[in-house]
């Protein structure tokens, strides 16, 4: 071979008669063969599907190609070019895989990328009905209808557990589920370890993304997913604190459907959807005309039964905050125990903690602070939509007292806030409410206060001394009302507890 075609920096080989004549050295590195000379150019380059490069030289004639081809054997692709001559023919070739790989990355990218954002518009077109949603059916309903029936995604269905046990209770199907979702059903019917069971069980979502080669999925499921085409699938737990209202399982028929950034959006769904069933609970208690009391026997899975028993104390509940990502935080009155120990029972238990002393009356009464974690019973109650009107825990024993919509749920809620065992319902009544009207709670605050309360508290009021910046000083408003400025602090302070007591409705502390 010249000198200059064995230095060129690609590959050459001359061909005379379908035989290999010479070679250099890059296209012997590219096909990994030494000396070929002597050999059918057909058996000098690896196989592939395609296999071009004897179809170029199959014929009276060779063709003047070029391609770009994929070798399996070497994991490779390589540029190839045949130009024919009189009697014989040059191939040049090149491994090009690096930008064949470079390629994909960047379309695989922009596929996720166009993927991504008709998933998050999906998304946001499903957020947006459960707006107007009024039940937990509806928000499910709404979820699997949008995500089963889109074009990104195979089908979509919904379910729940059912109260005191593992099993799910199938809530319907949208889209296309062939055979994969009978499967599905027969599954959940014989209580196999499903991707959405799983969710359901760890509170976050399961991802497959071979659905037929996964060996957690059940058999049957991987063979009616083969035959159907299905390849992937997220299941998504529709969790609001430490509560799962629903799963959705969400099926596609390609193993990238579920990019990290589109997983995180329907972990985003997942959350709102669990918050929105959470607000038609909460929606319904607080409109309703009857609610429903329900007294709830605690056991030892409550830290707070098990704080009253180590300090056999008495605590009652005197109010809670509205729970966030920390916890709830409740106050509590306690009596025959010394507030310091029970603080100090509180930050030793797993479940409680940020124990402080708000008030110490004596040795055997006060009032704490608390925070408890999502996982208590109190906590799930509430997030369950119940509103707690009492709560007491005296020498190891338990009693929660609470309100809920004349349609919920008490048994799923019994096994929610339960141990091992769903909660002994001890007392259960519907009640008739009628909504207190401003003029009534106006008058029942009259009758709270004093005159001279009433009287200092609307003075500081019309004086602007409520107000940012003030209108007036204490001195100012104490001085209008002919009193001292701490006299005045005094009925503000008094009237200023008998309003918010008012509002809150929270237990006397004597």
């Amino acid at each position: 071979m010249e000198h200059r075609l064995e230095n060129a920096p690609i590959g050459i080989i001359t061909v005379r008669e379908e035989t290999v004549q010479e070679c250099n050295a890059p296209a012997a590195d590219v096909l990994v063969t030494d000396a070929p000379a002597g050999d059918p150019i057909v058996d000098v380059f690896p196989r592939s599907v395609e296999d071009s490069i004897s179809q170029a030289f199959d014929g009276a004639s060779v063709s003047d190609v070029s391609f770009e081809e994929y070798y399996p054997t070497v994991d490779q692709w390589l540029s190839v070019s045949v130009v024919p001559e009189d009697d014989a023919a040059t191939v040049y070739v090149s491994d090009v895989t690096e930008q064949k790989d470079r390629e994909r990355t960047i379309e695989r990218l922009r596929a996720e990328s166009e993927r991504a954002t008709v998933v998050d518009r999906l998304i946001a077109d499903v957020l947006q009905g459960l707006i107007d949603a009024t039940s937990r059916e509806a928000i499910m309903e709404r979820i699997r209808e949008r995500l089963g029936t889109s074009e990104q995604y195979r089908f979509a269905w919904t379910g729940e557990r059912v109260a005191d046990g593992d099993e799910l209770l199938v809530g319907g199907v949208a889209g296309e589920p062939g055979e994969t979702f009978p499967a599905i059903r027969e599954a959940i019917e014989q209580g196999a370890a499903i991707p959405e069971r799983g969710a359901v069980e760890r509170q976050r979502p399961e991802l497959i993304r071979s659905v037929s080669e996964d060996e957690t999925v059940p058999e049957s499921i991987r063979v009616a997913g083969f035959a159907d085409g299905v390849q992937s699938v997220l299941a998504l737990p529709l969790v609001y604190g430490s509560s799962v209202y629903g799963v959705v399982g969400v099926y596609a028929e390609t193993e990238t459907a579920f990019s990290d950034h589109v997983r995180s959006s329907f972990e985003t769904l997942g959350e709102l959807a669990g918050f929105a069933i959470n607000a038609t609970q909460n929606r319904k208690l607080l409109f309703a005309d009857t609610i429903t009391e329900v007294t709830f026997e605690l056991a030892s899975n409550s830290p707070l039964v098990r704080v009253s028993d180590t300090c056999s104390a008495a605590l009652t509940l005197d109010g809670t905050v509205a729970p966030d990502e920390d916890g709830l935080t409740c106050f509590l009155t306690v009596s025959g125990a010394d507030p310091k120990s029970v603080v100090e029972t509180v930050d030793s238990e797993p479940m409680t903690r940020d124990g402080r002393i708000v008030r110490r009356e004596d040795e055997a009464h006060g009032r704490v602070e608390v925070t408890l974690a999502d996982t208590v019973p109190l906590v799930s109650a509430v997030n369950h939509g119940a509103t707690v009107r009492t709560a007491t825990f005296n020498d190891g024993d338990g009693q929660l007292v609470v309100e809920l919509s004349p349609d919920a749920n008490v048994r799923r809620l019994a096994g929610v806030i339960g141990d091992e065992d769903a909660a002994p319902v001890l007392a259960r009544q519907d009640q008739t409410r009628s909504p207190t009207t401003k003029r009534e709670f106006q008058n029942e605050l009259d009758e709270r206060l004093t005159e001279r309360q009433a009287t200092a508290l609307r003075t500081a009021y019309l004086a602007d001394y409520f107000r940012s910046p003030r209108g007036s000083t204490a001195e100012e408003v104490a001085t209008s009302l002919g009193i001292t400025g701490s006299t005045l602090l005094h009925h503000l302070r008094a009237s200023q507890r008998k309003l918010l007591k008012a509002f809150y409705d929270e237990h006397d502390d004597g």
